[in-house]
């Protein structure tokens, strides 16, 4: 799977997300994302992975076997690059 699709499929079934995502290993099944959305708010971690799962959908046990997430609402994120 290529890591357009992967994005594609995070922006589709989230509110307005800044998506990146990285091929980890090249072979187009370990990647990592970092996902920025209000959709996240007042979600803990686990929750806002599972929301970030459901959007893959059967890729998550077909076509992908890893999945690094770091996800932040906007504000999280701008903390973030503050504190950096």
């Amino acid at each position: 799977m290529k890591e357009s699709k992967v994005k594609e499929l995070i922006i589709g079934g989230l509110t307005d997300p800044q998506v990146e995502v990285a091929d980890t290993t090249g072979t187009g099944d370990h990647f990592s994302a970092v996902i920025i959305s209000d959709d996240f708010k007042d979600l803990s971690l686990i929750e806002q992975h599972q929301l970030v799962y459901k959007t893959l959908g059967d890729y998550l046990t077909n076509e992908i076997h890893a999945l690094q997430l770091k996800t932040y609402t906007k504000l999280a994120w701008e903390k973030t690059k503050l504190e950096a």
